[in-house]
């Protein structure tokens, strides 16, 4: 009977390998586990499991990720021997596996079902308990082959206390040191206070809180007091210090004794975070005396109450955890003593004890902070924060008449966004007001009268004068109905620094412990912002296209005007072009905006638009083909919202150039769930050895675009996707369905292998939608997907914030890459 080791020898040559040749061991109470960094000709992590007195071995490319979304490929090879685990060194060029070796951890592993029946069935659940990696773990085989052909797995983190998510923290490259040579971890630990020297950016986003109920329990947190006040940025280069919000807006002018008094610190290359407040007569933060300030244009009493540097001294410290960022600003301001800027004091105490002891003191609330954290520009749960009351700010958008001797307003109505981006009523308030504030708020409601509801729906029995949505209010009140109302409201000032446009009912998350991210709470997303309209009249033309009506509305819920349209299709025209040209072509158009009747074109009698011609058909309709960026222009004034493209070109419009997987969510699947349908689609696509590229579809799900040499015909490509998605949903049958059709597919994603057929167009990539939001198709990079909060993140009016600060095009590898199904099609179950 062969060994299980009998591959393991046949693959080396033990006269030249310093490797261990082993033989299959005596059965060990404990199970060790062992994971090596194997550089060879590509660098990947040897995932080893002891059984039966061998090692079960996987290979993973990228390493284990400690994020439950994130799925690792590992592919299955042949067991190793016990002795192998404690291996560190060279394999000799020439032989198998030729390179370094180094042990990256281990420590022992607990199966915590039948091991034996889950390597049998492909789905092996188990706990490690090494020197880096602990909790639940699963490895999941996504293909049955022949035996003599290596299976490929999954690597899965289970969601436990020792899970991390990917955007905050890779185990693999902030711990890449072997454990058995505890030296270099040494040195990285005491060079970790050395930050490296950076350039100080321009501009800066900052670190958000999640909401939460309660503390998590257990230790490795650190609180603060949450001061009632507005979030400030300083950036400090030399003498030039400027104060921001965390908007991005510039209030230096408007704060200029702090300003003048953080000049005078000592500090210099840094960006502090903090926050700025005025103390009551008992020490305590005043958000209406910080109003009172602002209002009086007298802000000599603002403290700046510094909690964090994510830049000090000319080192980037965000990869630091937040305990090494605190230390070196404690040091900093050692040599400060300023009644104006404050090192904001932590508590590694009990949060519970502490929120009371705030509550009691009449504060907000407090801030906790997880000490090993890095900081993120993004809103995280390893900050968290909890208040004493309810309180969020929310959208002005009416008011009522005053009534008996009361002047100004009788209350303002309140609103938030929901997950359309559309605006709900979310009741009113009445209280909090003096005759100042009174008098006040009504002259800046006054200038934003309209006739105009910017609500959604019409609240029942409210008799208002409507406003512009453009005010921030903040409020305090006793809790939420059933019906999405507050009660007992409070006003306790407007924010002047929250941009309305992302204003949403806050939710609290689960709490998180050390080691465990908060669960996200289920709030809308943020509603894409609107970029600011000029004031000045709009020009009659754009790219030599006049534009008529570019006053008419074209989506109530951005506010969109058809000019708004024309003019983003002419901004990106040149960009988007190469997309279009030489491409088979259809168009959406909508003549009365995106409410009204949508009209599908691919013929030219109505559209004649230099520019744009009609190709010959052939066997199949005529379609349009675009050749000049004014055409795209051009069709945006003819009300074309949507431009959709074959996978063929005109060079060969029998064979297509691409295969495109859409990922298409049904009913209740949450974004998460996407994310990780489309990383999974991704990996399953890398196994058939095709590269692929991401972009967002600009309404709910992603496309996955696979480059092909034009070879095949257009069944050939088509049938591909079908088994590659129907393979999807017989592995993964509780996240896929191969069928289309909204009833097939509640709380699952249909992949969409259709429109791989022949005449099948896709939304073009910088095409607009014709959805409520206008949302707009973004080619992105791999690594943004992690991030990506929504497929319509970017549309018409913020695209630009992308587009100006990306330094490298995401799909610049595209018209590159040479590949076919041929192999694919082979490896295919």
């Amino acid at each position: 009977m062969a060994s299980r080791l009998s591959t393991y020898w046949k693959k080396r040559d033990f006269g030249v390998t310093s490797e261990p040749r082993g033989e299959v061991a005596a059965r060990h109470p404990r199970l060790s586990f062992v994971i090596q960094k194997h550089a060879a000709s590509r660098l990947h992590y040897d995932f080893r499991l002891e059984l039966d007195g061998t090692l079960v071995s996987w290979a993973v490319p990228k390493g284990p990720s400690l994020d439950p979304h994130v799925r690792r490929m590992a592919v299955h090879v042949e067991d190793h021997p016990l002795s192998y685990a404690g291996f560190e060194g060279v394999i000799p060029k020439g032989q198998y596996g030729a390179g370094t070796v180094e042990v990256w951890d281990r420590g022992t592993w607990t199966p915590i079902e039948d091991p034996r029946e889950g390597l049998r069935r492909g789905r092996l659940k188990f706990e490690l308990d090494g020197e880096k990696l602990h909790g639940n773990w699963m490895l999941v085989r996504i293909d049955k082959r022949r035996e003599e052909r290596q299976e490929p797995w999954l690597l899965i983190k289970e969601n436990d206390e020792a899970a991390r998510p990917a955007a905050e923290y890779d185990v693999v490259q902030e711990m890449p040191e072997s454990v058995k040579n505890k030296t270099s971890g040494a040195r990285r630990e005491k060079g970790q206070a050395k930050a490296p020297r950076a350039k100080l950016p321009l501009s800066f986003s900052p670190q958000l809180a999640t909401l939460v109920d309660s503390p998590p329990a257990g230790k490795g947190w650190i609180y603060e007091v949450k001061f009632d006040g507005y979030r400030v940025l300083a950036r400090i280069d030399g003498d030039d210090v400027r104060l921001f919000t965390r908007n991005g807006n510039n209030w230096t002018s408007r704060m200029k004794p702090l300003a003048a008094e953080v000049a005078r610190l000592g500090i210099d290359g840094a960006w502090l975070d903090g926050e700025i407040a005025v103390l009551d007569q008992h020490g305590n933060p005043s958000f209406q005396l910080l109003q009172n300030a602002f209002d009086a244009a007298k802000t000599r009493d603002i403290v700046y109450f510094v909690f964090d540097a994510p830049f000090l001294e000319g080192r980037d410290l965000r990869r630091l955890p937040l305990v090494q960022r605190r230390a070196l600003l404690a040091t900093a301001f050692g040599k400060i003593d300023s009644p104006l800027v404050r090192f904001s004091e932590g508590f590694e105490i009990d949060g519970r004890e502490l929120l009371e002891s705030a509550c009691k003191r009449g504060l907000e609330g407090i801030i906790g902070k997880r000490a090993d954290a890095i900081y993120t520009s993004s809103r995280s749960p390893t900050w968290i924060k909890l208040k004493c009351t309810k309180r969020q700010e929310f959208v002005i958008v009416g008011y009522t008449d005053p009534k008996g001797s009361r002047t100004g307003f009788g209350s303002l109505l309140l609103a938030v966004h929901e997950r359309s981006g559309a605006l709900v009523y979310a009741g009113n308030v009445g209280t909090g007001f003096d005759e100042a504030s009174l008098a006040a708020l009504k002259s800046k409601l006054a200038a934003l009268e309209t006739d105009r509801m910017p609500l959604a729906e019409r609240p029942k029995g409210v008799k208002a004068h409507w406003v512009r949505p453009k005010l921030v209010a903040e409020v305090s009140f006793g809790e939420w109905t059933g019906d999405g109302r507050i009660r007992h409201p409070v006003f306790q000032g407007l924010r002047s620094d929250k941009d309305p446009d992302v204003i949403t009912r806050e939710k609290a998350a689960e709490p998180a412990s050390p080691g465990k991210p908060a669960r996200k709470a289920k709030s809308a997303p943020r509603p894409a912002k609107s970029a600011p309209r000029s004031a000045k009249p709009a020009p009659s033309t754009l790219h030599g296209v006049k534009v008529s009506h570019g006053e008419r509305l074209i989506d109530a819920q951005s506010k969109a005007t058809k000019l708004d349209l024309v003019s983003y299709y002419d901004a990106v025209a040149a960009t988007m072009l190469p997309h279009l040209a030489h491409r088979p072509l259809a168009l959406v158009r909508a003549p009365s905006g995106i409410a009204g009747q949508h009209f599908f074109q691919k013929h030219v009698e109505t559209l004649r638009i230099e520019g744009i011609r009609q190709l010959g058909g052939g066997d199949q309709p005529p379609m349009l083909e675009l050749s000049t960026a004014a055409a795209i222009v051009a069709a945006a004034q003819m009300n074309v919202i949507e431009f959709h493209t074959s996978n063929s070109t005109t060079r060969a419009i029998a064979k297509p150039d691409r295969v495109i997987f859409d990922l298409d969510p049904g009913e209740g699947v949450a974004w998460d769930t996407v994310v990780e349908a489309t990383q999974v689609t991704r990996q399953m696509l890398d196994l058939l050895g095709l590269e692929s590229f991401l972009k967002t579809s600009g309404g709910k799900g992603l496309h996955i675009v696979v480059p092909l040499t034009p070879k095949d015909d257009y069944d050939t490509v088509k049938e591909f996707s079908r088994a590659v998605v129907v393979h999807l949903a017989k592995t993964l049958p509780k996240l896929f369905v191969a069928k289309s059709g909204g009833a097939n597919r509640p709380g699952k994603i249909f992949v969409d292998w259709i429109r791989n057929g022949r005449g099948a167009t896709t939304a073009a990539a910088f095409s607009a939608r014709a959805r409520a939001g206008l949302g707009v198709s973004v080619p992105l990079a791999w690594s943004e997907l992690a991030k990506l909060e929504s497929a319509s993140q970017w549309n018409i009016f913020n695209l630009h914030q992308r587009t100006s600060k990306l330094r490298a095009d995401p799909w610049k590898e595209y018209a590159a890459t040479r590949q076919t199904l041929a192999k694919a099609a082979k490896k295919l179950p």
